[in-house]
């Protein structure tokens, strides 16, 4: 079963190591074997604070910016959000990102890699969470936690720890999983008389 596992930088700021993360990430996620990997960053996605005029579920989408995304999304499988903590909560954007589409998320699961100080993020992950259980993505416990992580960053590149390679492998193993779990979930329905038929 080929899957797909999109790992979205979450900060678009000047100055971020967002993407230096996100590229040890995917290079873990290769070396792993378990999906395809999409990089995407939400910084050259580039979207507009939400400006839809229909509710995302209708997925009657006036603007190319979000016919884009639906198609970044609806296109994976599984995600990992590669994310910092802004004044305790989410990054904008990936606040943003995320109510932009509906069901291009549902029955998928999703983790985190997160960043900051002393907490590593965690905060900002606990309160992006609910969002996600509101889009009917499965968050999965394991993750990537770094905090200090300027500790970790020399010449512009992310060098992880035994611990943090430890961690990648059970967060990419337990998203395989809940993928596998859930892509039938997504299949189109049976016509009902085909059903019938077969019944």
């Amino acid at each position: 079963m080929s899957l797909k596992l999109a790992v979205i930088t979450a900060s678009t700021r000047p100055g971020r190591v967002g993407p230096a993360i996100a590229e040890w990430f995917a290079d873990r996620a290769r070396a792993d074997g378990g999906f395809e990997v999409v990089p995407v960053d939400l910084a050259d996605v580039g979207l507009p604070l939400y400006d839809e005029p229909k509710h995302p579920r209708l997925q009657d989408y006036q603007h190319e910016h979000t016919k884009r995304w639906s198609k970044i999304v609806d296109g994976a499988d599984a995600f990992v959000f590669v994310a910092p903590e802004y004044n305790a909560g989410p990054t904008p954007a990936l606040v943003n990102a995320l109510n932009y589409v509906y069901r291009e998320w549902n029955d998928k699961p999703a983790g985190f890699v997160s960043y900051g100080g002393v907490s590593g993020g965690l905060r900002a992950v606990q309160l992006t969470k609910p969002i996600l259980t509101s889009l009917k993505l499965v968050p999965v416990v394991e993750a990537v936690t770094l905090p200090a992580f300027t500790e970790h960053m020399r010449d512009g590149k992310f060098h992880a720890k035994p611990i943090h390679d430890d961690s990648a492998r059970a967060l990419l193993a337990e998203l395989h999983r809940w993928a596998v779990a859930l892509k039938p979930m997504r299949a189109p329905a049976e016509a009902p008389q085909l059903r019938a038929a077969n019944g």
